[in-house]
Formats: structure tokens, sequence, C-alpha cells
């Protein structure tokens, strides 16, 4: 079984207006790039663990329910 996590967009523009951040202010703080930080929120790209924890510390008080999603991906070719 193969799982992808992937953040809920609603709640991480929520969060980043708290905090009164931009999505490239995140980006520049988690050290990637804007675009990545975008493939991210779109939910084309999947944040690795390391970069999860990084996004949490960041956005605290938010918890990994609060921000992401699981996904089982058993439909993918190969799965």
């Amino acid at each position: 079984m193969l799982v992808h996590v992937r953040i809920k967009p609603k709640t991480f523009w929520q969060a980043l207006a708290k905090q009164s951040l931009s999505q490239s202010e995140l980006a520049t703080k988690l050290g990637i790039s804007s675009s990545y930080m975008s493939q991210i929120v779109c939910g084309t790209r999947c944040p690795s663990p390391r970069l999860r924890r990084r996004i949490l510390e960041l956005l605290n008080p938010l918890t990994f329910d609060d921000l992401f999603i699981i996904e089982d991906r058993d439909d993918e070719p190969g799965a």
C-alpha cells in the first residue's frame, strides 16, 4: 500500500493569515523554493516527513491532524 500525505489548503491558508505570513515567506523560512511550496499546497507534490515537521514547527500550535491528510493510494499502477 502506498500512502501520500497532503496538506489541507484551507487550514494552511488560515494559519498563514493568522501569522501574517505569505506563502513565499514561509518557503524561505523552510529553505525551499516558492514553486515547490506552491506544488505542495496545490497537492501535486507531497512534503517529506522532515519538511512536514518543519512546517508544523513554524505553524505552531497546529498538529499533524490539523494540517495534513493521509491518503491511501492502492489504485496506483503497481500498488
